[in-house]
């Protein structure tokens, strides 16, 4: 072969003398050569050095054993200097003498590094396609234009029960029960397929499964030659989404379940609370009747606490609390809080401190309500399980994620402390430390585990701290949105002067259908001095709001009929902005999205939850009296 056909078909030549050891080789081999990482530049090629380093061993006894009468075929893979890789296919036959003695070999070296990488390429795609059968949590069919079975992977063997020799020649329809099953025909694009829902496959048990099928076709050189069948086993999904539709359904009627019960207990009782405290108001009252009425109040605002405390953790368990996000004042928040709990303090003889860090900004933005929640029950706790000394709260700053205001509170007492061994359990449902003054137990037990998921849903945390010495004290966190400097306005306190004005007497409408209810709320709106008519049902609710100016409504939820919001809308619809009375949400339904979620709305101003009453949620007369002074006649709830 001449030097220039040599080139071109990337081919070199050689002769090896075995008993001289003499190599030669035409110049085009040493070109196939001359970058090759092992070969030094200068160095003359050997028979050995055609091979790399760990393929010489194995290469010296084949070329031996063609030097004794036979041929030669090696293939070696040639790293380069500039770190490429360069395959060799060598090739060599035995050369003999006039006597017929082998004396050596003549052969060649091709460089076949194109051809191998696409050789190497195809088998990759060959290794990926194996492996995406093999290894597919799908069980994956090739089947011909008629149907027939041509191959199958393991899960197919599982999910039909047949192996692959049982399958392959016979139509799928035999190993799925898809009697119709027939696949498309004529030409067919490689992005088509087709999905069919719902399905079901045979097993050859007898028993069923459950399945998705896609159908897509093969096509080789735009040919269409057959199709996969890819099986999706869904029956275990299909059985989670009953399990999750029925779990989604029951906590539906849990839901509603606890909405109603919230709604019917809550309502007697407060018709209880209510109408023991316009008892308690009279003047001709024995010691001994004033104070079995403290106690019938005492037990009544007991059970509705318990009752609170049961549908809040259900609530919040659910995951349907939402924060309520307002520009409130931190200093006032904790000195409201400790309000609540002062009195028993000072009945008990107990010192009530507050300490904030200088370094506590005056507002921020977030769910005052709540903050105030997780407050009060560790100051109602403190005040509970301490008989000397007093009660302390303390507020400092603290890191926050970025842009957030980070506070830490404290609530440290005097009291009984808790036991080491128990600490881990204070924040679990219904657990409960026994007063051992008492030797007994007051609540649900799921005071402090709201207070856990208030405080993580208000981006903190609660715990107990383990260092004090004497009682016991906890700390939370939350993290707080700061407020712009123009909010300090919608957070001040009124001002004497408009205390006055609205203490004139008020035109009230009570729209409620339950008879207690009126009469409670009837007999306390009197006692503070205001003239209140009184509507059975919301269809008379906007009948009196249209004929009669009012300015203030306490519209009742749910009443029969036209309930509470639609009555709202209708009296919205009917008055202009500026005559329309302030319309106050009166509800026991305590669940978030129930009848509840009424919120008030009139140019521009939003009542949240502060607007929506609760009878027997504390001293009705003085949450008469705050929803009474907010009243603006230009002011309406939507």
């Amino acid at each position: 072969m001449s030097a220039e056909a040599e080139r071109i078909a990337a081919i070199g030549s050689w002769e090896w003398g075995a008993e001289s050891g003499r190599f030669c080789h035409s110049s085009n081999l040493t070109r196939i050569y001359e970058n090759a990482a092992e070969r030094a530049a200068g160095d003359e090629l050997t028979l050995p050095s055609l091979v790399a380093a760990e393929d010489r061993q194995a290469f010296a006894e084949l070329a031996n054993e063609a030097a004794n009468g036979g041929e030669l075929s090696f293939e070696t893979r040639l790293t380069m200097k500039d770190a490429s890789v360069k395959y060799v296919y060598i090739r060599g036959t035995a050369v003999y003498s006039d006597q017929g003695e082998a004396v050596g070999l003549v052969g060649t070296v091709q460089d076949i590094t194109d051809r191998k990488l696409v050789e190497l390429k195809l088998q990759e795609s060959v290794e990926r396609y194996t492996s995406l059968k093999k290894y597919n949590h799908d069980a994956v069919v090739s089947i011909d234009l008629e149907g027939r079975v041509i191959n199958a992977n393991q899960v197919a063997q599982e999910l039909t029960g047949y192996t692959v020799s049982e399958m392959i020649g016979y139509p799928i329809a035999t190993f799925t029960g898809w009697k119709r099953f027939v696949p498309h025909r004529g030409n067919v694009d490689a992005s088509e397929a087709e999905i069919r829902h719902n399905d079901k496959i045979t097993h050859k048990d007898g028993s069923t499964r459950e399945v998705l099928t896609t159908l897509a076709p093969i096509i080789i050189r735009g040919e269409n030659v057959g199709y996969y069948l890819i099986i999706k086993d869904i029956t275990e999904q299909k059985k989670l989404l009953i399990e999750k539709e029925s779990a989604e359904s029951t906590n539906k009627a849990k839901s509603e379940f606890l909405a109603m019960m919230s709604h019917e207990i809550r309502t007697p009782m407060n018709g209880i609370i209510g109408m023991t405290d316009l008892l308690l108001d009279g003047d001709n009252l024995s010691e001994t009747q004033r104070s079995y009425l403290n106690v019938v109040r005492k037990s009544g605002e007991t059970l509705l606490a318990i009752i609170g405390e049961i549908l809040d953790f259900s609530k919040i368990d659910s995951g349907k609390t939402e924060l309520t996000m307002e520009t409130f004042d931190i200093r006032a928040c904790v000195f409201e809080s400790l309000d609540v709990v002062s009195a028993k303090a000072r009945d008990k003889g107990l010192q009530t401190e507050v300490s904030v860090d200088p370094g506590v900004p005056k507002l921020a933005v977030g769910d005052a309500s709540r903050l105030k929640q997780v407050l009060m029950n560790l100051l109602s706790n403190a005040v509970k399980f301490t008989t000397a000394g007093g009660v302390y709260v303390t507020v400092v700053r603290c890191e926050a994620e970025r842009g957030k205001i980070g506070l830490k509170f404290t609530v440290k007492d005097t009291g009984i402390g808790i036991p080491k061994e128990k600490s881990f359990k204070l924040f679990q449902p219904f657990y409960q430390i026994a007063n051992q003054f008492t030797k007994e137990t007051e609540g649900t037990g799921l005071g402090l585990a709201i207070c856990k998921k208030l405080a993580v849903l208000m981006g903190g945390d609660i715990w107990l701290e383990q260092s004090v010495a004497q009682g016991a004290a906890f700390s939370f966190t939350v993290a707080l949105d700061p407020a712009d400097a123009s909010d300090d306005s919608a957070v001040q306190p009124a001002s004497a002067a408009q205390e006055a004005d609205v203490a004139r007497p008020l035109r009230i409408l009570v729209a409620e259908d339950n008879k207690i209810n009126q009469l409670v709320m009837l007999k306390i709106l009197e006692k503070l001095g205001h003239r209140v008519l009184i509507a059975a049902h919301g269809i008379e609710a906007v009948e009196a709001a249209t004929r009669d100016a009012f300015d203030l409504i306490f519209m009742d939820v749910q009443m029969p009929g036209v309930d509470g919001i639609e009555a709202t809308r209708m009296i919205r619809e009917r008055l202009p902005a500026e005559t329309c009375p302030v319309i106050v949400a009166v509800t026991a339904n305590a669940l978030k999205g129930g009848p509840g979620a009424v919120h008030g709305r009139g140019h521009g101003r939003v009542y949240e939850q502060a607007d929506l009453y609760e009878p027997g949620q504390g001293n009705d007369r003085q949450i008469f009296r705050k929803m009474i002074m907010k009243q603006e006649r230009s002011d309406c709830v939507d």
